[in-house]
């Protein structure tokens, strides 16, 4: 799933009139890149949320070949992350599956991040899996971090006042029965998060590459900078 339905207010004012998720980068969309990420995966079907100026989403993602693309509409009402995925559960399927933000964008390094993470996939000791980056390494990121990694890859959230070594790079992998018992309107996949680390059951897989974090529109040059330096 490429959640595609949020406000994008931080890449304002880009985003009054063209959703964030079609904000180009590198001479593609934000979510090309995500969707180009899935189809190398081979991920035959993608399905995206849609909300904010949701005509110009759906419209661009129905000209992709690619992988095939289903849209989960939120026009009626903005359902968070958490909210999206669970509405979107229906044309998910009954295994697990990833999740991607729109804006996830990275360079690949040697190996290719999703198929480490498929590869890493243990449903017997993980409720979720998150692809998490290096900050010291990370492009446009300036937080505190948000998860420490023990010897064995589990996560837990850094401390109010700590600094953690890695930043959640926007993608996840996890079961669809971790939705049973959550909200019906919206919610943040942070519950989530939080109710697997807590269950010792949070684990993550460190990003091959360089995370690139397009937050704001000052960010856009940089990462179009460092894109064309691959060859």
């Amino acid at each position: 799933m490429v959640l595609a339905a949020g406000l994008g207010q931080r890449m304002r004012p880009i985003t009054a009139t063209l959703p964030k998720p079609l904000v180009q980068v590198g001479g593609r969309a934000l979510i090309d890149h995500a969707l180009d990420r899935l189809a190398a995966a081979d991920v035959g079907t993608a399905v995206v949320n849609v909300h904010h100026l949701a005509d110009l989403v759906e419209a661009h993602v129905a000209r992709r070949r690619a992988p095939q693309i289903v849209v989960s509409d939120e026009r009626e009402r903005l359902l968070e992350t958490g909210g999206g995925v669970k509405r979107a559960l229906p044309l998910l399927g009954e295994g697990a599956f990833f999740v991607l933000n729109s804006d996830s964008l990275w360079i690949e390094g040697p190996r290719q991040n999703l198929a480490a993470l498929r590869h890493a996939w243990n449903p017997e000791r993980m409720d979720m899996l998150l692809l998490v980056a290096a900050v010291e390494t990370s492009f446009g990121y300036d937080g505190r971090g948000d998860f420490i990694m023990d010897p064995g890859g589990r996560l837990n959230r850094r401390g109010e006042r700590e600094m953690a070594p890695f930043v959640y790079a926007g993608v996840a992998m996890c079961k669809p029965g971790l939705f049973a018992d959550t909200p019906d309107g919206p919610f943040s996949l942070n519950l989530l998060f939080d109710r697997a680390a807590a269950a010792g059951r949070l684990y993550g897989e460190r990003l091959d590459g360089q995370w690139l974090h397009v937050g704001a529109p000052d960010s856009i040059a940089g990462a179009e900078e460092r894109l064309a330096r691959i060859p």
